[in-house]
């Protein structure tokens, strides 16, 4: 998912690649400096969430940003992969 005119000229978003199965790994979370303090990168997460929810599709963060958005609570508890 991204902000901005298109994927090659954007200025906030969120990649990530897919695993074996039902699986996206989420590899990288950037928001352009302006942007910044406007709470993009969580907006743009939870747009991966929604997602993965409505796909029965579990997430394994790998990027620091989503690592620690998505695992200091229960709320996201039943779309985190586990090992």
């Amino acid at each position: 998912f991204y902000i901005g005119e298109s994927e090659e000229n954007d200025i906030a978003r969120v990649t990530w690649t897919v695993g074996n199965g039902n699986l996206i790994v989420l590899t990288h979370t950037f928001v352009s400096p302006e942007l910044r303090g406007q709470s993009i990168a969580g907006k743009l997460l939870q747009k991966v969430v929604e997602y993965a929810r409505s796909e029965n599709i579990k997430i394994k963060p790998v990027c620091s940003y989503a690592v620690a958005k998505l695992t200091r609570t229960d709320e996201y508890e039943d779309i985190l992969y586990k090992d």
